[in-house]
């Protein structure tokens, strides 16, 4: 028996592109299954063979970055096969806030879905995604989505601000039993910055959120001891806004490579993941070597993975971008 994974349309035509085989590749690291893109009567899908699917790889494909709807090939027949409700809040959580720079949203949700398909948490342990350079929160709001707790640094607090904006106004719309504010961050007496924390009640219990202004490389700081079971990162590209790293030289500076910015911050976060937490990073290569990423976690103390499909992500976002990912585990 084969299945007909139909794929949701995206915004971006050139992500739409790419689509077919990201998504493949995701679905192979998060049920197993290998899929390969066909084309029935000018539609595009995705076919995996399957006798039958259990309940988790159901789940699963439910919670595919660009899953539309899924079928049973019978010949020349197509039969619906129902997919669980895995989301917990509305999709309009994540797609309704529209700015420049904005990471692609089914991108983000690929991403965190195979960094978590690497974590190998204890049973029963809360998960909680760590964005270390949140902006205004797309993975945050896409983990919320997916039932997972969150936790953020930003460095640009109007951007900040923006998300918590945003954040009470939908909750409230929404009229969740929620609590959300932002308070100032004081330590030793002194004004550090602020954060933003939320709260909301959803039928499986209650969700988490705390957001912190600082820069990436205090985020050991801010939240002390606290470990995180998944990590997940989109690096500036150094395209449309720069990344502002701070490093001896450049202070200041557009910085067209995240590789100083990271070569300072991949050893902080890799100390923040717990035991069995996976960290999963997007990059432009155009600006940073695979090869040079992949031996900066290395060195991390982070194992990555580096065969099948997890060498698949490679794709084109413009001229100036080739985006890739790395996922990493903790193994100690």
């Amino acid at each position: 028996m084969s299945h007909l994974l139909l794929l949701s349309p995206a915004a971006n035509r050139v992500y739409a592109g790419a689509a077919g085989s990201l998504v493949a590749a995701e679905l192979e690291i998060c049920t197993g299954l290998a899929a390969t893109p066909v084309t029935l009567a000018e539609v595009d899908y995705l076919s995996f063979d399957a006798a039958s699917l259990s309940s988790e790889e159901l789940a699963a494909v439910a919670r595919s970055s660009a899953r539309l709807a899924l079928f049973e090939r019978a010949g020349d027949l197509l039969r619906p096969v129902a997919l669980p409700t895995v989301d917990v809040l509305d999709d309009d959580f994540v797609s309704i806030p529209k700015y420049q720079g904005k990471t692609n949203e089914q991108f983000t949700r690929l991403l965190l879905n195979v960094t978590r398909a690497a974590a190998e948490p204890p049973a029963g342990r809360p998960v909680t995604v760590l964005d270390p350079l949140c902006g205004r929160g797309t993975t945050l709001a896409v983990a919320w989505t997916l039932g997972l707790h969150a936790a953020g640094v930003e460095a640009d607090v109007k951007a900040f601000e923006a998300m918590g904006a945003f954040w009470k106004t939908w909750l409230r719309r929404k009229r969740l039993k929620h609590s959300a504010d932002i308070t100032p961050v004081r330590r030793e007496g002194k004004s550090i910055g602020r954060r933003f924390d939320a709260k909301v009640r959803i039928s499986e219990g209650e969700l988490t959120a705390t957001v912190f202004t600082g820069d990436t490389r205090d985020s050991a700081k801010l939240f002390g001891k606290k470990k995180f079971e998944l990590i997940v990162a989109d690096a500036p590209y150094g395209v449309v806004h720069g990344s502002r790293t701070d490093v001896k030289g450049v202070a200041g500076k557009r910085d067209r490579s995240p590789a100083g910015l990271l070569g300072e911050a991949v050893d902080i976060w890799a100390g923040q993941l717990a035991p069995g937490g996976a960290f999963g990073l997007s990059w432009n290569t155009l600006g940073l070597s695979r090869e040079k990423l992949t031996a900066m976690v290395a060195d991390a103390g982070l194992t990555v993975l580096d065969d099948g499909p997890w060498l698949r992500f490679g794709h084109r976002v413009d001229s100036s971008i080739h985006r890739d990912i790395l996922v990493a585990r903790r193994t100690s």
